[in-house]
């Protein structure tokens, strides 16, 4: 950043918030593995979810495998190593399987309360969705669910409702009522597990549905089929031939016209579909395979999708068309969920691609950078606005930091707050 840039701001030449958008966007380019932040993990297995609370942005939320959840405090380190170089983060109170409220099987997601730290939830293998409380580390609430936990969600901007959004291995999103202690919905429309629901950002809803211009839009994660969308107008009985011959086209059939009297006027059908399963065959697919991860932009108005074709998608949430934009060609997990990242600005996505994190220009498609830290596959990301950092989660048990790279002038500043260096109005060669 130079001293010309900073004067154009103070003269009024320069606006604030693109210096600042310029400013953030220089340190989101130069990430890098942090040599001065450490994540000291105490997860015995893989990293599935990682989420810094939207309240203060300084409590990391983590949960593995192993059946652990860990908290974190990503300001304030635990220890220095290395004359104050290296902050060491150890994490604020574990939760396992030895404490008499915690899961049994693997926590596939956790999630912070969005307005306040006091409470966060989980999700796991074990059919179970639990609320704690963060102070007492003791459960408040517990959700019995039909079977494994693949996601938890809340929406960052209610204050109508305390609803949680659950994906699970059955084919209905059901919304959890934390004031109640029920279920509030049941939402139904899929026709295998679900690996997780999402929430957009600005609108006052705890599932992935979406209101806009009278139409109801789905865009859930499915297993088989991909996203897909449905209009809550259904097709009326009018064009239900149309959807036939299409139906009937596709499966090598043959459609034949009927008259008003019912009778076969001419041709034969091998196959016919009742007027009931249009709607269930009549689906978008948007992957060739399970879609794997969802994102949506801080602004709301784009989703991004990963697939287990190794493919990104970008849509437009309001119209749901794919924007088309041509992601370059990675290799993504397909085994289980992944969680994206998109900065702050939107111009960066990150996406884990197998041991390695790769960040694309979410509107051209292009690799930006490759971020290689890992030794097996990461399973999740969460980009830190306020600080511009990015932290990742993998199978190796690990939870690392990149960070922008420090100028000499901070690290002076840093140490000479320690003790390290002698302050202005001491000399620097007495005893």
């Amino acid at each position: 950043m130079s001293w010309k840039e900073i004067a154009s701001r103070e003269e009024g030449k320069q606006r604030p918030n693109s210096f600042s958008r310029r400013f953030n966007s220089r340190r989101i380019s130069s990430l890098q593995l942090s040599n001065f932040k450490e994540f000291i993990s105490p997860h015995r297995g893989a990293v599935n979810s990682l989420q810094v609370d939207l309240t203060e942005g300084r409590y990391l939320l983590s949960a593995a495998s192993d059946a652990s959840a860990a908290v974190f405090d990503v300001q304030r380190p635990s220890e220095f190593e290395g004359n104050g170089l290296l902050a060491k983060h150890k994490c604020i109170f574990l939760i396992d399987k030895q404490h008499e409220q915690g899961h049994k099987y693997a926590i596939s997601s956790a999630t912070w309360y969005p307005i306040d730290t006091g409470l966060f939830i989980t999700g796991s293998y074990d059919h179970h969705i639990n609320v704690w409380d963060t102070n007492s580390t003791q459960v408040v609430i517990n959700f019995k669910m039909p079977g494994k936990v693949y996601k938890t969600s809340m929406s960052p901007v209610a204050t109508t409702h305390m609803l949680i959004a659950a994906g699970t291995e059955d084919v209905q999103v059901r919304l959890c009522d934390i004031a109640s202690g029920a279920f509030a919905h049941t939402l139904s429309g899929h026709r295998v597990g679900i690996f997780g629901p999402f929430p957009p950002p600005l609108t006052d809803s705890s599932s992935i549905h979406f209101l806009y211009n009278s139409r109801f839009t789905t865009f859930c994660l499915m297993k088989l089929m991909g996203a897909m969308f449905r209009d809550t107008e259904q097709n009326s009985s009018a064009n239900s031939r149309g959807h036939q011959k299409k139906l009937a086209s596709e499966n090598g059939t043959k459609i034949s016209t009927m008259s008003k009297t019912g009778t076969q006027q001419k041709g034969y059908v091998k196959q016919r579909v009742h007027p009931g399963m249009i709607s269930s065959k009549d689906r978008a697919t948007a992957h060739y395979g399970a879609v794997t991860g969802l994102k949506t932009t801080e602004d709301g108005m784009y989703l991004l999708s990963a697939g287990s074709d190794s493919r990104l998608r970008l849509w437009d949430i309001e119209s749901g068309c794919n924007t088309l934009v041509n992601f370059e060609t990675a290799r993504l997990q397909n085994s289980k969920g992944i969680q994206l990242a998109i900065a702050q600005d939107a111009s960066l996505v990150f996406a884990p691609c197998m041991t390695s994190v790769k960040a694309f220009d979410l509107w051209s498609g292009q690799t930006s950078q490759t971020f290689r830290g890992h030794y097996e596959c990461v399973n999740c990301c969460w980009f830190a606005a306020q600080d511009q950092e990015l932290y990742t989660g993998g199978n190796d048990r690990q939870i690392l930091a990149w960070s922008p790279p420090k100028s000499s002038h901070d690290e002076r500043d840093e140490r000479s707050t320690k003790g390290k260096f002698p302050l202005k109005d001491e000399d620097n060669w007495s005893d």
